[in-house]
């Protein structure tokens, strides 16, 4: 019989997966597997990822985001913080869904070491709730140029409750178009 070393939540959206890995501790401190393909496909979730990404933002208050990529280089994210603190957001951005443009928040930390699987169709986006925060994630896409998208954070049509009003943001990130005027192409 297969051993899966994980715990799978629902969330808003039954797309969007929060994975709990079961972690062993003892006095020396503690042993996970953060990803294992076969425990991954036997709980459902069955992604090829090709990349991975580890971002470190210095202080608190850093958004990234809200970002994806448009089809046919849309990627399907698995999140997960090494250092600090996250408030992490997804919004449906799949045009016929009956979710479109509602959003979903959850915190990952170091400490809770939880993970959130973030599919196709989904902006995502963080903002750090503690300095040197380090995120890593895999993609099961390579990352496109020509395909890069985002919506502005602060969309008062998405009523994204971020936990700062004055987020340090890049140069980008604060061009981003409202979701009425983004560019979308997911069903």
């Amino acid at each position: 019989m297969e051993r899966v070393f994980l715990k799978i939540y629902p969330t808003k959206f039954e797309e969007v997966k929060l994975i709990e890995p079961v972690v062993f501790e003892d006095s020396r401190g503690f042993f996970m597997e953060s990803y294992n393909e076969q425990s991954f496909k036997i709980s459902g979730v069955n992604y090829s990822f090709v990349q991975d990404n580890h971002s470190l933002s210095c202080d608190a208050g850093v958004l990234r985001g809200l970002h994806y990529q448009l089809e046919p280089k849309a990627q399907t994210k698995l999140i997960r913080v090494i250092a600090g603190a996250i408030f992490d957001v997804v919004v449906d951005i799949r045009k016929s869904s009956p979710t479109f443009g509602q959003w979903y928040g959850v915190i990952l930390s170091e400490f809770n070491k939880r993970q959130l699987l973030v599919p196709k169709g989904f902006a995502h986006g963080f903002c750090t709730l503690v300095p040197n925060t380090q995120v890593i994630y895999k993609v099961d896409e390579y990352y496109s140029p020509e395909h890069d998208r985002g919506i502005l954070w602060n969309d008062p049509s998405l009523g994204i409750e971020w936990p700062v009003s004055n987020p340090r943001l890049s140069a980008k990130d604060e061009k981003h178009p409202l979701l009425r005027d983004a560019e979308i192409n997911f069903i």
